[in-house]
């Protein structure tokens, strides 16, 4: 098969068009002809590298496919050889076969192409057990995701509204606040040029928002703590801004408020597999009603993985990034 490898740590310039030897499904595992693969910030530093994959997983990047059950044991997960679906996986979405495990897959939405439905594993998995299970976003609660037009930011923003939550975001451009509320967001704040902590004291009456879905750290640690309710949780699951804070321990206990994070690679398949269990109930009705869908920024080539590594590099997108196989 041909697939992007990653021929040293770089720039995007070091993603090289190769082949190697199909992917060989193990038990309770299916091989997937991928007719797309969604572009995700890992890849990013997995190509810089920063992020290895697991112990076991493919070194090729990529964390999320859509295609055809060609091979393996579809039966595990519920599937039937040659049925379509998308796949969270650990590595190996960069290429023409990969293989996931059969739990970690999920039917493709009705309505929605192989292309959107490549959009939707990564994100989606990371806000479900991010915002819903960590962050524990109740009925009548509030959520603010920094971020807003990312991939993961759309898709919170899009999800939570559609489930009735009150969403505040931050993006780095009034372009991108504006298509941020376009998607449902109650207010955009450009981060840039607006002071967000007072934003969203102003917007909540000094209240606060419940969830914070955070992708910065760093600097934001202390801001976040400031404008969460009482009782409210801060989920950090990404470094941006640095791995190191300032935390206010008086606040958290005064306030009873929970910070905490995850990862999502390196955690077992079990995991991931209770994620889908819960995606497939309750959001993927969603997805084939057409109440949501992905918002896709931009479709390359795989074969032009690097020129969507550009785009990522760049941080102009809002939305998925897609590499397509034909």
């Amino acid at each position: 098969m041909h697939a992007i490898e990653i021929s040293q740590p770089g720039g995007p310039e070091v993603l090289r068009w190769v082949e190697r030897p199909d992917p060989v499904p193990g038990p309770g595992e299916v091989l997937i002809e991928v007719a797309a693969a969604g572009v995700n910030r890992p890849d990013v530093f997995q190509r810089q590298g920063s992020y290895p994959p697991p112990a076991g997983a493919s070194d090729l990047p990529g964390l999320e496919i859509a295609g055809r059950i060609v091979g393996g044991d579809p039966a595990a997960g519920g599937f039937q050889m040659n049925d379509e679906v998308c796949a969270l996986v650990a590595g190996g979405g960069y290429a023409q076969y990969c293989v996931a495990p059969a739990v970690q897959c999920l039917p493709v939405p009705e309505g929605l192409s192989l292309v959107e439905a490549a959009a939707l594993p990564e994100t989606y998995f990371t806000v479900w057990t991010n915002v819903f299970d960590r962050g524990g976003l109740a009925p009548g609660e509030t959520l603010l995701v920094h971020g807003g037009a990312s991939g993961i930011g759309t898709t919170a923003i899009r999800l939570a509204t559609a489930l009735g939550h009150t969403v505040y975001a931050t993006a780095g451009s009034d372009e991108r606040v504006e298509a941020i509320e376009a998607l449902g967001a109650a207010r955009g704040i450009n981060y840039k040029t607006r002071d967000f902590v007072a934003d969203i004291r102003e917007l909540t009456q000094g209240r606060g928002v419940d969830v914070i879905l955070d992708m910065v750290a760093g600097d934001y640690l202390p801001r976040n703590i400031d404008i969460l309710a009482d009782d409210g949780r801060l989920v950090i699951i990404a470094l941006l801004g640095g791995a190191k804070g300032t935390l206010n321990c008086g606040q958290v206990m005064r306030r009873r408020l929970t910070v905490t994070g995850s990862t999502l690679r390196a955690r077992p398949v079990e995991v991931k597999a209770a994620i889908a269990r819960a995606l497939r109930e309750r959001v993927w009705p969603l997805l084939s009603a057409g109440t949501i869908r992905p918002v896709i920024h931009a479709t390359f080539p795989l074969r032009e993985a690097a020129r969507a590594h550009a785009m990522m590099d760049a941080g102009e997108q809002i939305g998925k990034i897609v590499l397509a196989a034909q």
